[in-house]
């Protein structure tokens, strides 16, 4: 079974295609969601962050979202080493997931991720995806769905993520999210080289692509 990562820029679209991609009966892991789940249930992480950061990173109901944003998300040093913690064990419940669903017999499995490089999960990975949308029309997106961020909160964000010109230099498949072309497709043909190359895969093993 072939593990393929999707990523792209913060409203390049990246989630509205992996909803294709499951309609097509893809599984997705939604990484950013998930680390929220393992935050809370995973006891080595539980651990880990409450020794790096204090007991006041858990309150009774659960995480402590807003002492952790406090303490970390303004702080590339204390920031730098909570993603040192979250992200190896959002990997291993991956890894985990990953498993079940080869043992249900699927030929690829979709792991999305805003920060799939920055990360370093792409190394769990055997090829990738890069949704793309140029900038004016990602922060156009951005501001209509979320009303309370402003356009510096975006460009923000942008600023803190691998550049789209280096998404696109090491991704093995780009899907245009311009309104200029088609989504779906795009999906639908990327679909079966995926399933082509998974069965490909089953007979003789293939390596990750160098990135």
């Amino acid at each position: 079974m072939l593990k393929i990562g999707i990523t792209g820029g913060i409203g390049s679209g990246k989630t509205v295609v992996c909803r294709l991609f499951a309609l097509l009966g893809v599984p997705v892991y939604d990484a950013d969601t998930r680390a929220k789940w393992v935050m809370n249930h995973d006891p080595v992480l539980h651990a880990s962050l409450t020794a790096a950061f204090g007991p006041e990173t858990y309150l009774p109901e659960g995480l402590n979202r807003t002492y952790l944003a406090q303490v970390a998300f303004n702080n590339p040093e204390q920031l730098a080493r909570l993603n040192g913690l979250v992200h190896p064990r959002v990997g291993h419940d991956f890894a985990a997931w990953a498993k079940a669903q080869e043992h249900a017999g699927h030929a690829y499995v979709l792991k999305e991720a805003a920060l799939l490089y920055e990360s370093g999960s792409w190394q769990q990975l055997d090829r990738i995806i890069t949704v793309y949308a140029p900038q004016a029309i990602r922060q156009q997106r951005v501001l209509h769905r979320d009303p309370h961020r402003t356009p510096q909160d975006i460009l923000a964000i942008i600023g803190k993520q691998l550049s789209e010109e280096e998404k696109l230099r090491r991704a093995d498949y780009v899907i245009r999210n311009d309104d200029q072309q088609l989504v779906l497709p795009q999906v639908l043909q990327l679909h079966e080289q995926l399933r082509a190359l998974a069965a490909m895969a089953a007979e003789i093993p293939t390596a990750p692509s160098a990135r």
